[in-house]
């Protein structure tokens, strides 16, 4: 069952990953900025969009859900080997974007909480 995400996980971090790299690039920053997470973005749209459409069997679904729950810890990990000190040396603006984003973040929550109870009727 497990092998059955494993294609659609595969093509959503490659994606994100790209989108995270074109993002650097785009902004002049020598790195990758966001790619995990518009991975992990992608992964819960397109597998939103597969199961609505019927392209899902019951065993890809539940390969797509061991997949998705596996991935947060996936996350954590690649997010524990960012230079988190380079950052902060770069300067207080690397803090304060980051605040902004947390502040950004919690405030679409209820949105997204809308969203997924439209989606899920």
């Amino acid at each position: 069952m497990k092998i059955y995400g494993v294609a659609l996980l595969g093509a959503c971090f490659l994606t994100g990953e790209l989108i995270g790299e074109l993002l650097g690039k785009a902004l002049d920053i020598d790195g990758n900025i966001g790619g995990v997470g518009f991975a992990m973005l992608f992964l819960i749209l397109v597998g939103n969009k597969m199961k609505k459409n019927g392209l899902l069997t019951s065993i890809s679904e539940r390969g797509v859900l061991f997949w998705s729950s596996m991935y947060i810890p996936v996350v954590i990990a690649m997010s524990a080997t960012q230079n988190v000190k380079a950052a902060l040396t770069g300067g207080w603006v690397a803090v304060f974007v980051g605040i902004i984003a947390t502040g950004i973040s919690f405030l679409c929550i209820p949105i997204i909480v809308k969203m997924g109870e439209k989606f899920s009727k």
